[in-house]
């Protein structure tokens, strides 16, 4: 299995608020957003990991190139980076795309936040629908709304995706951030792109359109960090989630083992 993080927007929102630091590096539980995510893919046992970022995020750009000499928690990370200012998550999915090949893959954004042993489950499940033929897409899913404008996932008694929608609706999920992702939705997302589409949701909404098979995969309550105030609501989280243990590493992993 492949990862990918979408890390190029600029964090317009907390940089407004007075937030300097830049969104993947932010502390979330004493560990940046980024490095929080390589830990959970490593864990899965990553093939490669691509990260998309702006060409101009220096800070960012000096902290991955450290994390590939000298790897994380003495374990070389199989890490790629894609530099490139893009228009949008789709636009930062594209750029990737070379770079992520032909293999089933995981995409991320860099603010996505979950419990590790949910991610555990979700990988597993994609990666066993993939070889059984039961789907070409599978999107990590939350019933937490808590945020500006989620994305609403309607689905049918057995969580096939059937539609994807802006305003409020009575759908039973809400999007995550975290896409499951085969070949053959390639296709579609170039189709996007070469149509002048703008928004990762659309073409979410397109791979429904052209008949491919959706899954939702339910990842418990997930957390994005788009204002400062959502710091101290995903740092009140994980303080309830996992006491001292803020990171949640070492109980999630012995959980999912389990």
């Amino acid at each position: 299995m492949n990862y990918a993080v979408i890390a190029a927007g600029e964090g317009s929102r907390l940089t407004a608020e007075g937030v300097k630091t830049p969104k993947a590096l932010l502390r979330v539980g004493g560990i940046p957003l980024i490095d929080r995510l390589l830990a959970v893919f490593s864990r899965q046992r990553a093939e490669a990991i691509t990260i998309v970022c702006r060409d101009d995020a220096d800070k960012l750009l000096q902290h991955l190139d450290a994390l590939r000499c000298h790897g994380m928690g003495g374990a070389p990370l199989p890490l790629h980076v894609v530099r490139r200012c893009t228009s949008s998550s789709m636009h930062s999915l594209w750029a990737m795309r070379d770079e992520i090949g032909d293999a089933p893959c995981i995409v991320t954004t860099v603010d996505t936040l979950f419990r590790p042993d949910r991610f555990a489950c979700y990988a597993h499940a994609f990666e066993s629908a993939v070889a059984n033929g039961g789907c070409d897409a599978m999107m990590g899913v939350t019933t937490l709304v808590d945020d500006e404008r989620p994305l609403y996932v309607q689905t049918d008694h057995e969580d096939r995706i059937l539609a994807f929608h802006d305003a409020d609706h009575p759908a039973r999920y809400v999007s995550a951030g975290i896409y499951g992702l085969t070949p053959s939705c390639w296709p579609v997302l170039e189709r996007c792109v070469a149509e002048g589409m703008q928004r990762m949701r659309r073409f979410q909404q397109a791979l429904v359109d052209s008949g491919l098979r959706l899954c939702a995969h339910d990842m418990g309550e997930a957390w994005d960090i788009d204002h400062a105030a959502d710091i101290l609501k995903a740092e009140k989280w994980l303080a309830t989630e996992y006491g001292d243990d803020a990171c949640g590493y070492e109980k999630a992993e012995s959980e999912a083992h389990a």
